[in-house]
């Protein structure tokens, strides 16, 4: 019998039955708060153990000092080394279940000792690049697992004479486009257009930004990759074979190990390139303009891109009603003259003037796209703006077939129902088409017109908030399903949305992997099925939308 039990009991035969009540309810409090007492101190010590046992095992298999780089939930730091990279307020909440210890690597050795290590363990392991994954999937699990974080590695070499680069997967798309500009003025790189996403992430799924048409995904550009795989050996693209490293370009690396690293070929970029952002609503041409983008967009001169923003915003024309804006972002690869000539040949609806358009180097563009304002030095882009994030949701979709003017105009009434969730259309065409499905994971390319990204964004905590917007962008995806592709309905990766499936908590399902694993990898989920069974057949690394291995036919 646990001693204060005792004392209670002893307390209470004293007193005989003077005050029973009293006695009881005195009783039940004691027992409570020492229970309560107990477990605490159970799972502090659970907590300590693993993280001895896990501290002694990296130490022993790298020969180091590990301690500065191994957080357990104790420790002073870990809550701020856990939010740093969380970039969805969603999953900062108490509630979220938290990992039992962050792992920072600072060299390839603690990446390849945390891989055995926490496989010796039987812990999940999720990997963490720049924390941009809308779900949350590398710093979020309903299961105990641990964090590897890869933010300490972030190396970056140019190779102006090969035009190339290697970069480590910690490193940020921003960190990249900084050191491309300090070395050279006329290379560049087609990647995303926030600078805090991390090249891990980002490349292993896609990797796609305002220049895609001429130039294509940033996976069409690796040519080698570092990977330390299941058993914790560094693999390069010769050690890991032809499977696996078509595996990572676009198929998700964290199913199939830890990418460490990535060479990448830089593209030509003019010392000049021109930007513009011109805006419509529905009471003006707007519906006109979209109807046209349709066509104009996937199909003009390689050199542009058009992104289509469109928004339920409050009505300037008519108070007290709501309306659509459409908004044309545009990036071309030439100067504003030809550019103003380009669009009033082909496309008149946008209305461009030579004085709506601006002028700049690559990088000033890189910092426009990011909406930082002009003359700002691109020395913001090594700022990683830790400990920042919104409550968001995104959904993906791709559009095969242009949708009527008829259908968009119900479809401006339905995003006005909803409130608040807004589109961005990004055009396919050019470069995209003219590589194979197969070439990569990756098999949007031929046939689709534009991507769309749903995109909601809040302030307001709380579950009933999330609720609400998380409502209004399952309802609007819901609204586009005739307008979209079909059978399977196509997602991108980068853009993850548990809403289309998920793993079970087994983490090894093939028939449910198929149901997410076909609308990210068309045809390709077959092929990523068939390396994970052969890189990783007892499916270590594994996620709430990780590639399964083939059933046993045992």
């Amino acid at each position: 019998m646990h001693p204060c039990i005792c004392i209670s009991l002893h307390f209470s035969a004293t007193m005989k039955t003077k005050t029973p009540t009293l006695l009881l309810s005195v009783f039940v409090f004691v027992l409570v708060l020492n229970l309560s007492s107990s477990i605490s101190q159970a799972e502090a010590a659970d907590d300590n153990s693993v993280y001895s046992q896990f501290l002694h095992c990296l130490s022993t298999q790298t020969n180091q000092d590990i301690s500065n780089i191994v957080y357990s939930q104790t420790n002073s730091s870990y809550t701020s080394i856990l939010r740093a990279y969380i970039r969805n307020a969603r999953f900062n909440t108490s509630s979220t279940l938290k990992p039992s210890i962050i792992v920072t690597p600072e060299s390839e050795s603690h990446v390849q000792g945390a891989v055995i290590c926490a496989k010796r363990l039987g812990f999940l392991l999720k990997i963490r690049s720049g924390g941009h994954d809308y779900e949350g999937i590398s710093y979020v699990s309903d299961t105990p697992f641990l964090i590897l974080d890869m933010f300490n590695l972030r190396t970056i070499t140019i190779d102006v004479e090969n035009q190339s680069v290697f970069v480590q997967s910690g490193a940020t798309l921003g960190e990249l486009y900084y050191k491309i500009w300090e070395t050279s003025k006329v290379l560049g790189f087609p990647a995303g257009v926030c600078p805090t996403v991390g090249v891990g992430g980002h490349f292993s799924g896609g990797g796609y930004g305002n220049m895609l048409r001429k130039f294509g995904l940033s996976v069409d550009l690796i040519f080698d990759a570092q990977i330390v795989d299941v058993n914790g050996r560094i693999l390069d693209r010769k050690s890991m074979g032809e499977d696996l490293f078509w595996a990572i370009k676009g198929g998700g690396g964290g199913s199939f190990g830890v990418v460490l690293s990535y060479s990448i070929n830089l593209v030509p970029v003019p010392e000049k390139v021109t930007v513009f952002r011109l805006e419509s609503t529905i009471e003006g041409n707007a519906t006109d303009l979209v109807y046209k983008w349709q066509s104009v967009a996937p199909t003009i001169d390689n050199n542009l891109f058009l992104r289509l923003l469109l928004q339920p915003v409050s009505s300037r024309i008519n108070s007290g009603q709501r309306t659509v804006r459409a908004t044309v972002i545009a990036m071309y690869l030439g100067n504003a003259k030809s550019l103003v000539g380009l669009l009033g040949k082909e496309f008149p609806e946008v209305g461009l003037k030579i004085e709506d358009c601006i002028e700049t180097t690559w990088i000033d563009s890189v910092l426009w796209w990011a909406n930082y304002d002009n003359g700002t030095s691109p020395t913001v882009l090594l700022d990683r703006n830790p400990d920042s994030a919104n409550f968001l949701k995104r959904k993906s979709d791709y559009v095969r077939t242009p949708i009527s003017k008829q259908s968009l105009e119900w479809i401006w009434k339905k995003m006005i129902e909803q409130g608040k969730v807004g589109f961005v259309f990004n055009p396919y065409g050019g470069r995209m088409s003219e590589i194979s499905e197969s070439e990569t994971p990756f098999p949007h390319r031929k046939g689709n017109l534009y991507k769309i990204q749903y995109s909601v964004n809040w302030n307001e905590e709380g579950a009933d908030a999330a609720k609400n917007y998380l409502n209004q962008a399952k309802m609007l995806f819901s609204y586009m399903t005739p307008f979209v592709s079909k059978n399977p309905r196509r997602a991108f990766l980068n853009y993850r949305d548990l809403d289309i499936g998920v793993m079970p908590k087994s983490g090894n399902d093939f028939k449910a992997g198929r149901v997410y694993g076909e609308k990210y990898f068309g045809a390709n989920f077959d092929r990523l099925v068939k390396v994970k069974t052969a890189v990783d057949p007892q499916n270590f690394f594994r996620n709430e939308q990780s590639i399964p291995t083939l059933p046993n036919k045992a």
